[in-house]
């Protein structure tokens, strides 16, 4: 087994710049190293191979699959080449990190896991919501009863798209400042659901548990959104909201929106008992975030570098695949978890197109009390 392992890093464009090439080169972890990179646009991945010191670049996937040196995949590509791509990668017997979403449909993601499963590759899904202790702690303040009976919960995000057509990594001069977002206006793949809305909805299930039906409401508002001087007609719904039973009389909303709402934060989920809330993560006037916790493995003296670093919780999310290759401690962010959440944003859209309720077909394992580690 090695002591260190390579990572691959599929797409140099803003994800693979902030959640792995930026976060490597601070040197805050010492299981892994970025081996290779790629991306198709002429002179990306070179640029990122030469200004983050990666030994190895390539324009195809397929050369970066080719690389012995590369012992993880992270998938920093568009949603809708998460499928194609996973399945490569897993037939070359590497391990996967997913990018949020994990794949486009609930068939996709059961693919994945079943030829995973075959080729024993360990595969994760982003967001690992429950790697942070906040969200761990919430799990088990609830199933502890301190909320006394759950209620509801309630999630979301808005001005995803308006978002990403701002960026500063697609705004700079340089070839690596300038990667186009018109995907996230276009199927599959697209629009907030799959892109932010997927982060409530990995926390409101990571703390529930599994869901059992949804209905929803979705539509377009917005046709097209400009983007340095040329117009991206939009594919997607822009404006969605999602009623989810999770049993026992306790529901759930999650939305995505093009303009303001409450509790409109990327990672957010608020949980509402008879006896007590759990707000902006705190339970009352507690923070469940605490000044003491540690985040795993990142070293001891770089505990703090979370608070200045872009999409740091994917970067966890890397680096507990690491860990589970290295050390066989299985990672939270779990692709049974991602396939749930999947199979609501499908049902989702199919509640909104029919007016009828929809049940779940699919479920996953929360992390019972015993092994909440906060």
């Amino acid at each position: 087994m090695k002591e260190k392992l390579g990572l691959g890093v599929a797409g140099a464009g803003a994800i693979g710049i902030r959640s792995a090439l930026n976060n490597y080169a601070l040197g805050v972890v010492d299981t892994s190293f970025i081996a290779a990179v790629c991306d198709p646009a002429p002179g990306r991945a070179k640029a990122a191979a030469e200004k983050y010191g990666v030994p190895a670049w390539y324009e195809t996937y397929e050369e970066l699959l080719g690389d012995p040196g590369v012992d993880v995949v992270t998938l920093c590509s568009p949603i809708g080449l998460h499928y194609e791509q996973g399945m490569k990668a897993i037939s070359a017997g590497k391990h996967v990190h997913f990018n949020k979403t994990m794949t486009v449909t609930t068939k996709e993601a059961t693919n994945i896991i079943e030829a995973a499963r075959k080729k024993n590759v360990k595969c994760v899904a982003s967001p690992g919501s429950m790697a942070f202790p906040q969200n761990v702690r919430t799990r088990r303040y609830i199933l502890e009863g301190r909320l006394g009976k759950m209620t509801w919960a309630l999630g979301g995000n808005f001005g995803a798209l308006f978002y990403h057509l701002g960026e500063k990594d697609r705004k700079d001069s340089d070839i690596l400042g300038t990667a186009d977002p018109s995907w996230y206006f276009k199927k599959p793949g697209g629009g907030p659901l799959y892109d932010t809305v997927v982060y409530c909805l990995h926390k409101m299930t990571g703390v529930l548990g599994p869901a059992r039906e949804v209905t929803a409401m979705s539509g377009r508002l917005i046709p097209t959104y400009t983007y340095q001087g040329r117009e991206i007609a939009s594919e997607v719904d822009d404006n969605t909201f999602i009623l989810i039973d999770f049993g026992d009389a306790v529901f759930g909303i999650v939305y995505g929106t093009p303009k303001d709402g409450p509790n409109a934060r990327s990672n957010g989920a608020d949980f509402y008992g008879l006896e007590g809330s759990i707000v902006s993560d705190k339970f009352g006037d507690e923070p469940l975030l605490k000044d003491e916790d540690a985040i795993p493995y990142i070293k001891k003296a770089n505990q703090g570098f979370l608070k200045g670093s872009k999409e740091a919780h994917v970067f966890l999310d890397i680096l507990q695949l690491m860990d589970w290759v290295l050390h066989d401690v299985e990672s939270p962010a779990t692709c049974e978890q991602a396939r749930h959440v999947i199979e609501i944003f499908e049902a989702g859209y199919r509640a909104a197109k029919t007016g009828k309720t929809q049940k779940l077909t699919t479920a996953f394992t929360p992390i019972p009390l015993e092994e909440l580690k906060y």
